[in-house]
């Protein structure tokens, strides 16, 4: 016998067939079998024989449905049927025409005993299941025998004439009599003697002889040899379509029937597999017989939509931004003239006032000399002259000065109670405008200049205006005590700071100096709570009491030695985001104002106020500027202690003097400054109070007052010279580089032991001398008396690696351990809560972006070119419904959006760092830069999908393609959210770009080991996967049936699993988010 072999297909592809349509086709043969059993019938071929058939068939497929619902085999296998009733109807729900079977009915009225029964249903799917290439033997087709039934598109009747339970029956019957080929509507597979009905969808008409190719056209089967008389019959197989789809309606016709197959007429399209014509949308051509519609200008009018969307968005925010500082600018600038000009007009005022004043004393002085005889004026003649009563309480003898003294308290307070009662209780009611802000705050600016002017005159009347000032604040004052002040890298066990012991005090300015890798930037550091790494030993009192120095963060400055500042902001609004934050949210707003403008106006920052601070890539201020914007940012949120490292490195002289009077203007109020100085010069040496001079080894070698330091160090025999800068020659004795004379018997090695002695603190032993005529001290650490085992043992270069990994886990511990100290709040400070900070971040984060919309548009264009090439080259194929180019879409999407979102959270860490040292709130900073981070998850997928489905043309919709990708973007920026936290620059972009290809390989491992395949369900790349390939297998139904089962099936994929893999998306980004932030708020460096 001559067997044909079938096409391959995959083992797992026909799992579902092979239990579903063995019940679905015996329930339909069922029906048919009842049709022709029912009672007296009309004798065919009458006409009305075929109507009243007909309606017994459309009856009897009513109840096909329901029980077809309740099969237990639909019920296992519903991974791939998302609706049972909707998808079998879509199949096999003939009742729209059943002329194909009114037609076979005519041509063969045995039609009941022509078809397959369970059994037979079930060989035909098991060998599918098999791969189609070998038929098993059954009791009509094997090697002994062989009818025409078992032909290709043949089919036999049954041998006897009683009735056969189609549904039911488990044993083949007898086929071998009246043979004949199989009808339009039905296939008859090779190696099966009987006809099964086609889905809906295809075109089963009977074959015709191609008399060049020996086959039967359309199909490609052949006639048997051997027997002349055999001719070509019906269809032969319905398979998956990625093996064989000879019985599909072809593409670019529709098959409204499954004996029908008509061409797709001119402005509709027909894909492969169609019962009726799709109308083109408009602005598409489709030509007659059309597969699919061009939809490219759809794709071109969405980008030209958004990006006209969004040029109005970059254009009207950045023009609203503009405008509004415009014209704030002009409130501010007509502000100042005005008060200028009053200052201006009240000194003219006063100089007039004055001048009549010492006319009107001459006048008096003439009058007194011309008569002598009265004894003292007429007050009328004085007011004649413009006098007031102080003139004539001058001119009168005082009785003492203590008399004077308190009558010029008790004028003062009466013109400073007369000016609240007429000035201030009506300004408070009326200051809400900008214009009667920036007045407000630039007349306190004015008096306050007047009043240092007058300060500066160091009279009588000077001192008495300054002591009774009410107007002058006094911030909470701070002190700092500590004793035996010692810092010790862990691992090492080596001593940076040592003994160090003294004081700092609110009101002054106190210099910390030294020769290089003398502990300044350590003791600055031990002193601010901000060590890591080391171990602090000693005592540190704040105010006299034993309080970690966290207590009072929000009322603490630190400058660090980096010019940590925004480079995307301007330098204004850098002040004043520092200032919201960390200002009391009780303090009203002109106070604020005044507060910056104040900082703006005593740093020299009025010319640039309005210019981009700048980056490394972008020129911005310049470096001394900077430098002062750094210290403002301190300054603004008007500090009790503030530290400095070396806030005049980069200042020429004129700046380094500007920012030490602002610097003592702050000290005025009583607030504590301590800074690290490096080389300054005299004239900025004399301006500060007190002097820490430290020593090689973090030793002390003096701390008191600067006017003093001169003194002690000459006591000791060490003289400066003439010419010579004082703060340089002491750092260069310190260094070792200038010898001290031999009279004076000390070396510079020698001079902390002599600070120890004349303090009379206590000596540590292995620093003891025989008092001024002892040797010279040996200043190495490594004799340290704490650590004496560890500085002369010998390990082993295991041992040291060991101590390294040690030391650097006690450090990463102190991190976190510094990072979430908590500590009694002492501050008083009411500063704004996390809810009015992510306001405030939301708006400097939507600047920040609005200022890099190059780089955004940089990041739509190559999603713009990589949706157009992946849509151009990977269509989305019918049989694996779109499965490959998905694949490269997951890839590429992920790979760009993590490369763009590494920038949020990469390039701001060290200004992250010091803003959350300072107090303010983590979450709003992560929680904004997300929020605004969300506008590009929104944009980018349709971004992408502009040009993927427009070219690629997928029969998901666009909306369904929107929501799978748009979960798989905000899952990736969670991860690189996370990736850009934990790792530097370099690592987390190598990362960005291999993590997505791995995790995709995995997750597109079908043949892959159960490990392979386990792992691969935890991968986001499978669970966004599932979703687009379901999303659009479900628009494939009725002759596809098979293979959307046989593909679902091949891939691990279920139907009802689309809103649960979306939800894992959705999960995995909210916890790689929550990951990162933890990230952020414990490995933060101090």
């Amino acid at each position: 016998m001559i067997r044909r072999q079938l096409c391959s297909s995959s083992s797992a592809t026909f799992k579902f067939a092979s239990c579903i349509c063995i019940i679905n086709f015996s329930f339909f043969l069922r029906f048919v079998q009842c049709q022709i059993d029912v009672p007296s019938p009309p004798q065919l071929p009458s006409p009305a024989s075929f109507d009243f058939l007909t309606e017994v068939v459309n009856s009897r497929l009513d109840n096909l449905t329901s029980n077809v619902l309740s099969s237990r085999f639909v019920q296992d296998y519903s991974f791939c049927i998302q609706n049972p009733e909707a998808e079998w109807n879509s199949a096999f729900n003939y009742s729209s025409d059943v002329s194909f079977l009114t037609t076979c009915l005519a041509k063969n009225p045995d039609v009941s005993r022509r078809l397959c029964t369970a059994a037979e249903v079930e060989i035909y799917f098991s060998n599918l299941r098999n791969g189609g290439n070998s038929l098993r033997p059954n009791r009509n087709c094997n090697t002994s025998y062989w009818v025409l039934g078992c032909e290709p598109g043949w089919a036999c009747s049954t041998d006897n004439e009683e009735p056969v339970d189609l549904q039911n029956s488990r044993e083949i019957p007898a086929r071998g009599s009246t043979c004949d080929s199989c009808c339009e509507g039905f296939f008859c597979p090779y190696g099966i003697t009987c006809m099964i009905p086609c889905p809906l969808g295809s075109y089963c008409p009977l074959a015709t002889l191609n008399t060049t190719t020996g086959g039967c056209d359309p199909y490609t089967y052949q006639l048997p040899a051997g027997h002349p008389n055999h001719t070509c019959g019906g269809a032969n197989m319905w398979a998956d379509a990625r093996s064989n789809n000879e019985v599909f309606c072809s593409a670019g016709f529709y098959c409204p029937t499954i004996t029908e197959n008509i061409p797709c007429s001119s402005g509709n399209y027909c894909p492969m597999g169609s019962t009726d014509e799709k109308p083109c949308f408009r602005l598409t051509t489709c030509d007659s017989k059309t597969e699919s519609q061009n939809i490219h200008a759809y794709g071109a009018m969405l980008i030209a939509a958004l990006s006209t969307i969004l040029l109005i968005i970059y254009n009207c925010s950045d023009q609203i931004l503009t405008t509004r500082e415009r014209r704030y600018a002009k409130s501010r600038e007509a502000a100042a003239r005005t008060v200028r000009e009053k200052t201006q007009a009240r000194a003219r005022w006063q100089a007039a006032k004055d001048a009549a004043k010492k006319h009107a004393i001459g006048l008096s002085s003439q009058f007194s000399g011309k008569f002598s005889k009265k004894n003292h004026l007429n007050s009328d003649e004085v007011k004649i002259l413009n006098t007031e009563n102080e003139t004539i309480d001058e001119l009168s003898p005082s009785p003492s000065p203590i008399s004077q003294l308190s009558s010029s308290f008790e004028i003062f307070n009466q013109e400073t109670s007369n000016k609240n009662i007429k000035k201030k209780m009506p300004k408070e009611k009326e200051i809400h405008t900008h214009s009667q802000i920036f007045n407000y705050a630039y007349s306190q600016l004015e008096k306050e200049k007047a009043q240092q002017q007058q300060n500066e005159n160091l009279t009588f009347s000077g001192v008495i205006s300054m002591a009774t000032s009410t107007e002058t604040r006094k911030r909470p004052l701070i002190e700092i005590a500590f004793r035996d002040l010692t810092v010790t890298l862990k691992g090492k066990h080596k001593n940076l700071l040592r003994c160090v012991t003294g004081k700092i005090r609110p009101g002054r300015i106190t210099a910390i100096m030294g020769p290089s890798g003398a502990g300044k930037t350590t003791f600055l550091s031990a002193v601010a709570g901000k060590t890591v790494g080391c171990t602090v030993s000693g005592l540190i009192l704040i105010n006299g009491k034993s309080v970690h120095i966290h207590s009072y963060r929000k009322i603490i400055g630190f400058v660090p030695q980096d010019d940590i500042v925004h480079g995307n902001l301007t330098v204004e609004e850098n002040l004043w985001f520092s200032a919201r934050c960390r200002l009391s949210a009780d303090l009203p707003k002109p106070d604020k104002v005044l507060i910056v403008e104040r900082v703006i106006d005593s740093l020299g920052l009025q010319a640039i106020r309005g210019s981009l601070v700048g980056t490394v890539e972008k020129r911005g201020i310049s470096g001394g500027q900077r430098k002062r914007v750094n210290v403002g940012i301190e300054l603004v949120m008007e500090p009790s202690l503030l530290f400095l490292d070396e806030p005049t490195s980069g200042l020429d002289s004129s700046s380094s003097q500007l920012l030490l009077r602002t610097l003592r203007r702050e000290a005025l109020e009583g607030v504590n400054i301590c800074m690290v100085v490096h080389q300054p010069s005299y004239a900025l040496f004399r301006m500060f109070d007190d002097l820490i001079l430290l020593a090689k080894g973090g030793l002390t070698a003096y701390h008191g007052p600067v006017k003093k330091a001169e003194e002690y160090f000459a006591g000791l025999g060490i003289i400066v010279p003439d010419r010579i800068n004082p703060p340089d020659y002491f750092i260069d004795i310190l260094e070792g580089m200038v010898k001290t004379s031999s009279s004076s018997g000390v070396t510079y090695t020698e001079l902390p032991v002599r600070w120890m002695l004349h303090n009379g603190y206590p000596i540590p032993p292995d620093m003891s001398i025989n008092h001024i005529a002892g040797p010279a001290l040996s200043m190495s650490i490594d004799h340290n008396h704490d650590f004496p085992d560890y500085a002369t043992e010998e390990q082993s270069f295991a041992g040291e690696v060991w101590q390294d990994v040690k030391a650097n886990v006690e450090r990463r511990r102190d991190v976190i351990r510094h990072n979430f100290l908590k500590s009694t709040d002492l501050s008083y400070r009411r500063t704004p809560n996390t809810l009015l900070q992510y306001k405030y971040f939301l708006g400097r984060v939507s600047k920040q972006r609005l200022r890099e919309a190059k780089t955004l548009a940089v990041d739509y264009l190559i999603l713009l070119i990589a949706g157009a090439c992946l849509g151009s080259l990977t269509n989305a194929s019918d049989a694996t419904f779109g499965f490959s180019a998905y694949t490269y879409t997951i890839i590429a999407v992920s790979l760009l959006c993590k490369i763009a979102a590494l920038r949020s959270f990469s390039q701001d860490k060290l200004q992250y760092w010091r803003e959350s040292a300072s107090g303010i709130s983590s979450l709003a900073h992560f929680a904004s830069k997300d929020t605004v981070d969300l506008f590009n998850t929104l944009i980018k997928p349709v971004v992408y999908l502009s040009m993927f489905y427009f070219f690629s043309n997928p029969r998901s919709s666009f909306a369904s393609n929107y929501i799978v990708l748009l979960c798989l973007v905000y899952c990736v920026t969670g991860i690189a959210y996370a990736l850009a936290i934990f790792l530097e620059p370099g690592p987390s972009q190598l990362c960005s770009v291999l993590l997505p290809v791995v995790l995709t390989l995995i997750a597109t491992q079908i043949n892959g080991s159960r490990f392979v395949r386990d792992l691969g369900n935890f991968c986001y790349p499978k669970w966004a996967l599932e979703a687009f390939v379901i999303a659009n297998s479900e628009r494939y139904y009725g002759v596809w049936l098979l293979t959307r089962c046989g593909a679902l099936l091949r891939y691990g994929y279920n139907v009802h699993h689309w809103g649960l893999r979306l939800s894992l998306l959705i999960i995995a980004g909210v916890v790689c988010r929550i990951i990162a932030f933890i990230g952020m708020i414990t490995f933060q460096k101090k």
